[in-house]
């Protein structure tokens, strides 16, 4: 349900300015939708779930870094390797539309087919696995039986190395997108020696993966929060080597408002700086933005209760998982030196570096598009760290109501046929993989 359409006129000077990207395109639509919720209820037939304590190998997961589907509806699951530092091992299991179970592949390795520090996943709508891989400085394309396709390698340079983590498929195929997808993390403003000039956005690029070496376009350039170089925030006796590398690199500040990023069915993007409740649809082939809906609902003050309260609250948190309660307002850092192909400077070292708080608390804190082009947008909780409801709208800004709060999870992927699986975890920590049937007005 909207409230108004009004279209804008933005000035590419002006956009320039707000944004610090290039000039944007001459008119824009602007969908405000209602503020007021309309409770859905979450009717979603379970289809099957596959994972358990004790049973056969492939139904005993490990840590389930990401799910998805292909045009069959198949269900793959990437199994093992951890998110953070794309490292251990990993294998994907597929599974066919009714949950059996048909094959498993992957190991650890240098060679074509084998991982080493995997860190992004994908499935193209054909069934092609694309895995982000770290050690390879390489996509790797591999069939869904597991046998490879090609490596398409990143080339030469840092920048090149931006690109290797968390994926989204392209739906029109042979290329992913990457970048700025998958939150808020250390940015670096150049490598080699020099003055670099750090970054001005947090882009999304289309990621090319026909040839041999990747093919590279950025579409959507998104806001990026000012940050402090990390060597400002390094206690002085971090030595001089790993200082200087740290002056290229800016660390986020908590509650940092995320980039959030969706694919829609066509290929155009869907992107949110998560601050507001506004969403920013760039169309297919487009690097500049066409259509903006906006729900109003606006972020709330950091104060130093919300500050004290979190750090408890992650204190406590910390120590119940068994850990060793970390130093209130402090992170630990650690930089590794003397190995791989392009060594870090100086030696491996570790230490805590201040950590900082944004001014405010965002809106948003997920972002999803479906099979079918409906957008899933999860609002922040009660507390500044908690999911909240989820909304659903379409693409052309049309609002079809909100989840409340507890009432689903945000799906970990979604498939054709209303399918959507979700990754979910026991009392015992053990993780398996639930698959259900969206209403047709949700998919």
């Amino acid at each position: 349900m909207r409230t108004s359409t009004s279209f804008v006129t933005i000035s590419s000077a002006l956009l320039t300015a707000a944004l610090a990207v290039s000039p944007a395109l001459a008119a824009q639509e602007v969908v405000e939708v209602t503020g007021r919720d309309q409770r859905l209820e979450p009717e979603f037939e379970e289809v099957y779930r596959v994972g358990v304590l004790e049973g056969e190998s492939w139904e005993m997961f490990g840590e389930v870094s990401k799910v998805a589907f292909d045009a069959d509806g198949n269900l793959y699951v990437f199994d093992g390797a951890t998110r953070l530092m794309g490292s251990g091992s990993l294998r994907v299991l597929v599974f066919d539309a009714a949950g059996g179970f048909l094959h498993e592949f992957g190991s650890s390795g240098g060679g074509p087919g084998e991982f080493n520090r995997p860190n992004g996943f994908a499935v193209l709508r054909d069934g092609t696995v694309v895995v982000s891989d770290v050690g390879h400085r390489a996509f790797q394309l591999l069939y869904a039986s597991g046998g490879l396709v090609r490596m398409v390698r990143v080339g030469d340079g840092l920048a090149g190395m931006s690109v290797l983590g968390e994926i989204l498929p392209d739906p029109r195929g042979a290329a992913v997108f990457a970048g700025a997808v998958g939150g808020p993390g250390v940015t670096i403003s150049g490598a080699g020696s020099g003055p670099v000039a750090p970054p001005t956005s947090r882009p999304v690029i289309r990621v090319g993966l026909e040839g041999e070496t990747m093919q590279t376009d950025t579409v959507v350039h998104g806001w990026l929060p000012t940050r402090s170089e990390m060597s400002d925030l390094a206690p002085n006796n971090v030595p001089a080597q790993v200082r200087e590398m740290m002056s290229r690199m800016s660390m986020p500040t908590v509650f940092e408002p995320e980039m959030l990023v969706g694919v829609l069915p066509n290929g155009g993007i869907v992107h949110s700086d998560s601050s507001t409740w506004t969403l920013k649809i760039t169309p297919p082939g487009a690097t500049e933005v066409a259509r903006i809906i906006q729900r109003p609902f606006q972020p709330e003050p950091v104060t130093p209760e919300v500050e004290k309260e979190f750090l408890e609250r992650r204190a406590a948190a910390w120590q119940e998982s068994g850990g060793m309660g970390p130093v209130s307002g402090r992170r630990m850092m650690f930089v590794e030196g003397g190995r791989g192909a392009n060594p870090n400077p100086g030696p491996t070292s570790s230490f805590q570096i201040e950590e900082r708080f944004y001014h405010e608390l965002p809106v948003l804190r997920g972002l999803a598009a479906s099979w079918d082009g409906r957008i899933w947008v999860q609002r922040r909780g009660d507390e500044p760290d908690e999911n909240g409801p989820i909304d659903i709208v379409t693409a052309g800004g049309d609002y079809l109501g909100t989840y409340p709060t507890g009432a689903t999870a945000m799906p970990d992927a979604f498939g054709p046929g209303g399918l959507a699986a979700f990754i979910e975890l026991d009392e015992l920590g053990v993780a398996s993989v639930v698959v259900r049937r969206l209403p047709a007005h949700v998919r």
